[in-house]
């Protein structure tokens, strides 16, 4: 692993490498990188968790993180991301982490561009180091993926959560279903109530309604939205006792899911966040080593 742009780039034996990892971390291991590298951190998307996460993470492995402020890049004046990387490059750096609005946006740097690119998210296409923080989650809850139901509740069509988690968990041997409002299936076979899910369901993982992405519909109400694919108080005491809640966050309460139940006992939607530093640090340290 010399970058991390996409799950769909990760074999199986990467993805359960970098758990592994996180594990030891969280079991307090320290990094074993050869030296300090030299890091930043290009966030063209405002992000609170993502962002302070790597910065932790990267801390914590060992690493200079080198401020960079998107609003004052050359970007804003017409420079190319190619660019701009490719003068950190040449400033001393050794990786980068990325957010972008353009899906994909990481292809113009795959020729000619001798750092780390690490993709913190593009667009509505993938965001990794959420989709492992995720998995890590539910490994350190059930030990395993196989023959787990999974449920992807929400805004499925400009989710990158939900591409990166369906591909990657179905490969690991679970069960995935997604459920939203028809108009928000886009290429997913969805269901669009809860009756045949909220019983089977081993996770439930509710997703943010992303007004940025797309025009909501002006009749769009946040509580007929929750009434119908919300966790609602009523739907989770019909979960199976074993189960969990999840949201990748920032949480619009009392719409993705009722306010009561995002600290509950059988939520970790907090735990996602601590969890994502131990797997953010396995990321860093597993790209930074295959560039040795």
């Amino acid at each position: 692993m010399k970058n991390l742009l996409s799950m769909e780039h990760l074999t199986t034996e990467e993805i359960n490498r970098i758990l592994h990892r996180a594990q030891a971390f969280e079991n307090g291991e320290t990094s074993s990188l050869s030296r300090a590298y030299n890091v930043a951190n290009l966030f063209f998307e405002p992000s609170t968790r993502t962002k302070t996460s790597f910065e932790m993470a990267e801390r914590k492995v060992g690493c200079t993180v080198i401020p960079f402020d998107a609003s004052f890049s050359s970007v804003t004046k017409g420079e190319t991301l190619y660019d701009t990387v490719k003068t950190l490059e040449m400033i001393g750096m050794d990786a980068v982490v990325i957010r972008a609005k353009e899906d994909e946006y990481y292809n113009e740097l795959l020729e000619g561009i001798n750092v780390a690119v690490i993709n913190a998210g593009d667009g509505a296409g993938q965001h990794p180091s959420q989709s492992l923080l995720d998995l890590y989650t539910i490994k350190k809850e059930f030990g395993s993926f196989e023959g787990l139901n999974i449920t992807i509740a929400g805004d499925i069509s400009h989710s990158r959560v939900a591409k990166s988690n369906a591909s990657a968990l179905q490969r690991l041997g679970a069960n995935v279903h997604f459920l939203c409002p028809e108009e928000w299936a886009g290429d997913f076979k969805s269901h669009h109530s809860w009756d045949d899910l909220i019983e089977i369901s081993d996770v439930i993982m509710l997703l943010r309604v992303q007004h940025e992405r797309h025009k909501v519909n002006k009749s769009f109400s946040k509580e007929s939205y929750h009434e119908e694919y919300g966790l609602t108080v009523e739907r989770e005491k019909k979960m199976k006792d074993t189960a969990i809640i999840m949201h990748p966050a920032p949480v619009n309460r009392d719409v993705e899911v009722a306010s009561e139940l995002v600290e509950c006992e059988r939520s970790r939607i907090f735990d996602q966040v601590r969890n994502g530093v131990y797997t953010r640090m396995a990321i860093i340290e597993t790209i930074l080593q295959g560039r040795e």
